[in-house]
């Protein structure tokens, strides 16, 4: 996968929406304004949020994701290369999710449906 191929996936989350926040080349992907996936520069892999830090610290130590440097612990790195496209997939649409059903019930009915 590239970062084109997370991008692709991204965009057709409804009300997603991609912005540049550190400047420098980062894609950082929002829903009602709040994250749920990061591209670093290095453009090698995707940061996302998981349900909790106990999912998060599984994730890394079955070797499926490492620690997302800069964010809090429930966040995940996963690295596209050589990655299952549908789990990639699953990771995005999942920090998706739990981000959009964060926001405020005002601010999320004023969103696409999903």
């Amino acid at each position: 996968m590239t970062r084109d191929d997370i991008n692709a996936i991204c965009k057709t989350l409804p009300g997603a929406e991609l912005t540049d926040p550190w400047g420098g080349g980062h894609d950082a992907w929002k829903v009602g304004g709040k994250m749920f996936a990061s591209i670093g520069v290095l453009g090698d892999g995707v940061s996302v949020k998981t349900p909790d830090v106990e999912t998060a610290t599984l994730l890394i130590e079955l070797g499926r994701a490492e620690k997302a440097p800069y964010f809090h612990r429930s966040w995940v790195r996963v690295q596209w290369i050589g990655a299952d496209p549908a789990e990639i997939t699953d990771r995005l649409t999942q920090s998706y999710d739990i981000v959009r059903s964060g926001l405020t019930k005002k601010l999320q009915a004023t969103l696409p449906a999903r």
